[in-house]
């Protein structure tokens, strides 16, 4: 994802990349010359780039997924002293339908079944996958139960699949189904650098793509 980043800010009028970092470099250099930080490290490096921006007072933008409990316990209380937008899924269209499945579950109720299917590459080693989850739990929510075992989630991994998502609403007499599709991980980088423009002079907090994109 750095390298696709990167290449997305030399394309973008009014951004320009100060540093990058990886694990043994020199995070405090990278960040002291920064307006906001983008991450897409691992869980345990995003616990690392958390400090460093409290200490630097800095926005950031956080696309890990696969936080653990005590690591998005460390997020949150970094949100309190900067804002963050976090989400583990940054691209435009998967916000769009995190909306959308929400309303249509709030509409439709209890009475429709729902099954989540995603398709990813070979090297991802989680499933479901964190956007699978994310739209499960948006219609948990949106039915009033944060439970999600009453929905379905089927996974697949073959090729170099960047990641297809269907969200499939069933009851006995009719079907209603969204998808998305991703035909390359620059949309993750592009949904970052939206998240980074709007995140700047915002208040401390913790905030997502959905506020990013339907906010203020």
């Amino acid at each position: 994802m750095g390298q696709t980043i990167e290449a997305c800010i030399a394309r973008q009028k009014g951004l320009r990349l100060v540093g990058t970092w990886k694990r043994g470099g020199d995070l405090e250099a990278v960040v002291k010359g920064a307006d906001v930080i983008i991450d897409f490290s691992l869980p345990e490096g995003t616990v690392e780039v958390l400090a460093v921006a409290v200490r630097h007072n800095t926005p950031l933008v956080c696309g890990v997924s696969g936080l653990d409990a005590h690591q998005m316990a460390t997020l949150d209380l970094a949100a309190s002293d900067i804002p963050i937008v976090y989400d583990r899924n940054m691209s435009l269209g998967i916000t769009v339908l995190d909306r959308v499945v929400r309303q249509a579950a709030a509409a439709l109720g209890a009475d429709f079944s729902v099954e989540i299917s995603e398709t990813h590459h070979v090297h991802k080693k989680d499933a479901p996958s964190g956007t699978a989850l994310k739209l499960g739990e948006a219609i948990a929510e949106a039915r009033g139960d944060a439970n999600t075992d009453l929905i379905s989630f089927a996974s697949e991994r073959r090729g170099e699949v960047p990641g297809d998502h269907e969200v499939t609403l069933s009851s006995d007499t009719e079907r209603l189904t969204f998808a998305h599709s991703v035909t390359t991980r620059q949309v993750f980088a592009d949904g970052a650098l939206r998240a980074a423009s709007w995140i700047v002079g915002r208040a401390p907090g913790r905030y997502n793509m959905d506020d990013v994109l339907f906010g203020d």
